[in-house]
């Protein structure tokens, strides 16, 4: 059993920075996870992706903006709790009790849930799974990993558009197929893929993949003419997007709106000693940014902690003032 002031669900960039403000405010902090390393959805999705929209930085690439919350927070020394999916929460007194789905029980004056979308899995490619680790993947943590292949992207989403982009300059070459002939992703992504050198292909699936033991290619079916291709690929790339849920979460007690916990203006959820920040929270009027996060974690940790600490201050007063 693990014993802290604040046990933080969720180690995304609202959990990574409201363990920074954790520490920053005095309070000792775990960070529980299901995936196996920080980041959450930047670090499995879209590491390599350039992000436009966090205050200070101009333009900073998913894993880079990861590395900096993790530097941040470690000023501080927060427990990481990875590959550890919250699955259970028990009410004492003055504390809460979370167990997760290995056993491993943390007993906390307060719980701060930042689990973005939730736990969330790749919509699976039709055919060739068997291939999966073996030149077919949902992810692309490292870009260098697929420098100088022949790649097959699948998608007509942002992601697909993205990771074609990205990996235009360091493949060998870059198929994007997509059944439909309309694309989901933004015009200025189709655009720019339009004016690059990945071959762009619709209304076209994947039929078969082969190879032995890696991918070495694949049987494409283009849906309007019954034609027919084999494109010969060392990676398949397929971005068909993903289901997500809060898992356990929806037997908490939460209250809930459309797969968001609700919380006030404190990040109070309707639990006691229970908060929840950024994507995953949902009041009304609510922006889901980055930056957004970063600011309700600042605010549901203040608020923690005079729940933790009777009688102290909601307020701490400004860090410049720290010294």
């Amino acid at each position: 059993m693990i014993r802290t002031d604040l046990l933080i669900i969720g180690a995304g960039p609202t959990g990574l920075f409201g363990a920074y403000y954790a520490g920053f405010r005095g309070l000792s902090v775990a960070v529980m996870d299901s995936l196996p390393q920080p980041g959450g959805q930047i670090t499995a999705m879209y590491p390599e992706k350039l992000i436009f929209d966090v205050a200070g930085f101009p333009a900073i690439k998913g894993q880079e903006l990861v590395d900096r919350l993790v530097e941040q927070a470690g000023q501080f020394d927060p427990l990481y709790l990875l590959g550890h999916r919250a699955e259970k929460l028990d009410h004492g007194d003055d504390e809460v009790k979370v167990t997760s789905h290995q056993g491993l029980a943390v007993v906390a004056k307060a719980v701060l849930i930042t689990g973005g979308i939730g736990m969330f899995s790749p919509r699976r490619l039709p055919v060739g799974q068997e291939y999966e680790g073996r030149g077919l993947r949902y992810f692309v943590p490292r870009l260098d990993e697929l420098a100088g292949l022949d790649v097959l992207v699948v998608g007509g989403g942002d992601s697909a558009f993205d990771w074609a982009l990205s990996l235009e300059p360091i493949a060998r070459s870059v198929t994007l197929i997509h059944r439909r002939t309309r694309f989901r992703a933004h015009e200025h992504s189709v655009d720019r893929v339009r004016a690059s050198r990945v071959r762009l292909l619709t209304p076209w699936e994947v039929r078969d993949v082969f190879g032995d033991p890696h991918v070495e290619g694949v049987e494409i079916h283009n849906t309007a003419t019954d034609q027919r291709e084999i494109v010969w690929v060392q990676a398949i790339v397929a971005a068909l997007g993903f289901h997500a849920d809060l898992g356990p979460l929806t037997r908490w007690g939460l209250k809930l709106r459309a797969r968001h916990i609700q919380v006030d203006s404190a990040m109070r959820t309707n639990l006691p000693r229970v908060f929840a920040a950024g994507d995953i929270g949902d009041y009304d009027g609510k922006v889901k940014l980055i930056a957004t996060g970063f600011g309700e974690a600042a605010t549901a940790v203040n608020n923690a902690v005079p729940v933790i600490r009777p009688g102290a201050k909601v307020f701490p007063g400004h860090s410049s003032d720290a010294g």
